[in-house]
């Protein structure tokens, strides 16, 4: 049974007479899809280069030089934020263009289309993207290109925030939460030019990994309607791979980037605990949060992370990655990289359950690829003493409450004063008060009653839990160094994705990472006989993510297992 889908207004409604045109559009790019996906056999056939598609020299063609729309339509499917990027310095497309076929393909595949129910990914567009679109198209018109990022569109996790935009978690209790400004990452990646095309949905409060909530409803997969999307990053997850932005953002507590990277086909990192600022994400836990990319190739998270890592005096963790930090992560991508690389397989993860079998062979499979590639493959004993310490280490559930009241308490934040005033104190809104309102889909409801006081009660067990986890730090370290690898790899998730209203299975993986701190770097590892995507992980040391990109860089260039999605296929 799913949760229900509180009924509120609709977030993205037009205002005033433009209303029914804005409906008929809808209407129309639906039924367009319907009449796409009759003939789908032959548009999700593999999509020719750039060049191939215009007839001459896409990617290196005299500016000017425009692209067809059918052509626009076809690479944003296909295109990674890296590509793209070349075709705007090209003068192939306009970023004023590129919004359009992106914002096509949601009004197309969002709500239910054809015999699909639709991928339901996104919470809210950003109605100012065209206009910023054409902005920073005239800023390069005048010679002035912020980066390779510039005119790129992305989506946001609507758990970032966004001056400009409410941020949600994607609860009803918070449709109205406006912040003062934007989330660090998000500034920064404005000021490297990139356009948010939308925010998208997650699980209520990132409490859950198949990304449900109150007011963005169920997510789907795109890979397979009738199943999810991973999570709690999951609407970033399937927007990217249904081909409603470029790439995008997530955050991870424990898993909540690499699961739907995995189930989507997509590149996701969780960055080192430090590494990029998590000032303006709405809190889980702040011990475990960390915030990052997701993309459709391992350079287009070389760029992302190019605009977003490094120090903030707003997020004191950061100040570990002082001095730490590349010039550019691209320099990183190297198609040699796992020549003189040591791999360890963590066989702990390595299940060999029935629901397991076809992500376990998988990940064999990708380790063989890595071999083949010129990597020193170890096979590594059992670790009982590491994934014991692993898995008594998390404490999201002790630190949501006191972290949560944190943000919501930070000044300039504007909200309905009935929801403050439903608990004590009643200038302010906490996590009581949302539980109290009840307008939160139920099993995160729960969830969120079962934290509290929590973060104010006894605090032995908590404190055990932290030492537990200075104990994983310590030999996890001491696993990587005594064996001298440069990584260890297993899968994502150890199940492909569930059908709606099903368990995911697979998940216990999450918390090597996220309770240590350490990288983790998932890539597209293929698809089980259902059709359905896998990832395979990469996790290094702190702050070794060019080793990790690296690496995930070659492996992706030498099996270039990633596709697109049948049911969502270019529009025509």
């Amino acid at each position: 049974m799913l949760d229900a889908h509180f009924p509120v207004p609709n977030v993205e409604a037009p205002i005033g007479d433009e209303e029914a045109d804005v409906a008929r559009r809808r209407r129309k790019l639906r039924t367009r899809a319907a009449a796409v996906m009759a003939g789908s056999i032959v548009l999700t056939a593999p999509v020719a280069t750039a060049g191939a598609a215009t007839g001459n020299d896409a990617a290196t063609g005299a500016p000017g030089d425009q692209a067809t729309s059918t052509d626009i339509a076809k690479w944003v499917v296909e295109m990674d934020a890296t590509k793209l990027r070349d075709l705007l310095a090209s003068g192939k497309v306009t970023s004023v263009r590129l919004i359009k076929a992106y914002q096509a393909r949601i009004d197309a595949y969002e709500e239910a289309y054809a015999d699909q129910p639709g991928v339901n990914a996104v919470i809210r567009r950003d109605p100012t993207a065209i206009a910023d679109a054409a902005r920073l198209d005239a800023e390069r018109r005048r010679g002035r290109v912020r980066g390779p990022l510039h005119g790129i569109p992305i989506l946001i996790k609507d758990n970032f925030d966004t001056g400009d935009l409410p941020t949600t978690s994607g609860s009803v209790a918070l449709r109205r939460w406006r912040t003062a400004d934007d989330a660090e990452q998000v500034a920064r990646l404005r000021a490297a030019g990139a356009i948010i095309v939308a925010k998208t949905n997650m699980h209520e409060f990132a409490s859950g990994i198949e990304t449900i909530s109150s007011l963005g409803g169920q997510t789907r997969n795109p890979y397979d309607q009738t199943r999810n999307p991973g999570g709690s990053s999951g609407g970033t997850g399937a927007g990217i791979a249904a081909g409603f932005g470029a790439a995008g953002l997530g955050s991870d507590t424990c898993g909540s980037i690499r699961n739907p990277a995995a189930h989507n086909s997509l590149v996701g990192l969780r960055p080192s605990q430090g590494l990029s600022s998590r000032d303006g994400i709405a809190p889980l836990s702040d011990t475990q949060d960390v915030g990052g990319p997701m993309a459709k190739s391992v350079s287009d998270i070389a760029l992302i992370l190019d605009a977003t890592a490094g120090y903030d005096p707003d997020d004191p963790s950061t100040k570990a990655s002082i001095g730490r930090i590349p010039r550019t992560y691209t320099a990183a991508l190297d198609d040699a990289a796992l020549g003189n690389a040591r791999i360890g397989v963590f066989t702990d993860y390595l299940s060999t359950s029935e629901p397991a079998q076809a992500a376990t062979a998988l990940v064999r499979a990708a380790a063989r690829d890595m071999a083949s590639q010129g990597a020193t493959i170890v096979e590594l004993p059992s670790q009982p003493a590491l994934t014991a310490a692993v898995d008594g280490s998390t404490v999201f559930p002790d630190e949501t409450e006191r972290d949560l009241n944190r943000y919501l308490a930070a000044p300039g934040s504007r909200f309905p004063r009935s929801l403050a005033r439903l608990e004590p104190p009643a200038d302010i809104v906490t996590l009581h008060d949302i539980v109290t309102s009840g307008q939160v889909t139920p099993t995160v409801l729960q969830r969120l009653k079962d934290r509290l006081g929590t973060s104010t009660g006894p605090q032995d067990a908590y404190h055990q839990r932290l030492a537990r986890r200075v104990e994983a730090q310590r030999l996890l370290h001491k696993l990587l160094k005594s064996r001298d690898l440069d990584a260890l790899v297993y899968p994502a998730v150890s199940q492909q994705a569930a059908p709606i209203g099903q368990p995911q299975g697979g998940l216990r993986i999450c918390a090597l990472a996220a309770n240590t701190g350490f990288p983790a770097l998932t890539v597209p590892a293929g698809f089980t006989p259902d059709g359905m995507p896998v990832g395979v992980e990469l996790l290094g040391r702190p702050f070794s993510e060019p080793t990790l990109l690296g690496l995930g860089f070659d492996y992706e260039s030498a099996t270039q297992h990633r596709r697109p999605p049948s049911s969502t296929p270019p529009l025509n």
